[in-house]
């Protein structure tokens, strides 16, 4: 019995020392444990970084592989976007090409035109004189028919289509089928000589010109002032001629009794430039089938003729004859 006590003591006592052995090693492998823990921070990689941080790097990275992507892709479609502007430059090039060589033929035709329009531009000396004289005989015949209006209201006076001939009308100097003029006609027709003495002289030469470039700037003259008689249809060839004669005539004498030194204004040619002369029915101006026409073909023109020279030394001509009697007294 006691040697059973002892050895369960003796067992009791290994199994102590045992559990002692074993707490000892524990303690010592984990102060080993942490040792080692302590050696490996201090021996860690300096270019570790923490899980926190690589999850922060991988996230960022997945975010600009994504960026990369989409870029990608945008450079794609601009590539094919400049592909296909580089392939519409081309042909806006062959556009521009060809609109340049059809401007450049344009460009050739407008310098064409351009030279033809400068040659019509250059003034013709003569053609100048000729629409300078044009000019002067309307206004000559314009301030004669408006002093005759205001003269006498009631006279049926007009120009000529043409701008060349004082027209008076129907029953404006004589009635009809008559060839002498009444007395009232008759200071109508002696106002008009005084008025008409009052323009020649600055348009003619002789003895009576007073040639001055203010009221003749153009150096224009006179060739002929016609006294016209005209008349309608009615009655024979021989009635109307005789008569548009006697009132061209009645008319010519009335004006040279009124204003005699309306003879004195002469031509280049050194002739008078008051003259007569007769058509009868040979230039209607208008229908002689009613009343009112063959009023209007019943008429008495004072046509001016001006002077038209053929070329430039014609031109030269007149002025020089004219300038011989500028200032005299």
């Amino acid at each position: 019995m006691r040697a059973q006590a002892k050895q369960v003591r003796h067992e009791e006592e290994e199994e102590s020392a045992f559990v002692s052995m074993t707490d000892m090693t524990v303690g010592f492998l984990f102060i080993m444990m942490i040792l080692l823990a302590f050696f490996a921070s201090q021996m860690g990689d300096p270019d570790a970084v923490s899980k926190r941080d690589y999850d922060a790097v991988v996230d960022q990275r997945n975010e600009w592989e994504a960026v990369a992507e989409t870029r990608a892709e945008r450079i794609a479609e601009l590539e094919a976007l400049l592909v296909q502007l580089h392939l519409e430059r081309a042909e806006l090039q062959d556009v521009v090409a060809d609109l340049r060589e059809h401007l450049a033929s344009k460009d050739v035709r407008i310098a064409e035109l351009e030279r033809q329009l400068a040659e019509l531009r250059q003034v013709d000396p003569l053609e100048a004189y000729l629409a300078q004289v044009a000019q002067a005989r309307r206004q000559v015949l314009t301030r004669l028919r408006d002093a005759i209006r205001a003269d006498f209201p009631d006279l049926q006076v007009e120009l000529s289509e043409e701008s060349d001939a004082l027209r008076f009308q129907g029953e404006g100097l004589f009635a009809s089928g008559r060839s002498s003029l009444t007395r009232d006609k008759v200071d109508i027709v002696s106002r008009l000589a005084q008025r008409l003495n009052e323009v020649l002289p600055c348009f003619t030469l002789g003895m009576a010109s007073t040639f001055d470039v203010d009221c003749n700037p153009g150096f224009v003259m006179i060739e002929a002032v016609q006294i016209e008689g005209h008349t309608d249809n009615v009655g024979t060839e021989l009635v109307n001629r005789t008569l548009s004669t006697s009132r061209a005539n009645s008319t010519f004498f009335a004006m040279t009794d009124a204003a005699a030194g309306v003879m004195q204004h002469q031509n280049l040619k050194g002739q008078p430039v008051l003259s007569v002369a007769a058509y009868g029915p040979d230039r209607p101006v208008t229908t002689n089938d009613t009343p009112e026409g063959r009023s209007t073909n019943r008429r008495i023109d004072l046509r001016f003729i001006m002077v038209t020279p053929q070329d430039t030394d014609g031109i030269a001509v007149i002025r020089e004859a004219l300038q011989a009697v500028e200032g005299r007294p």
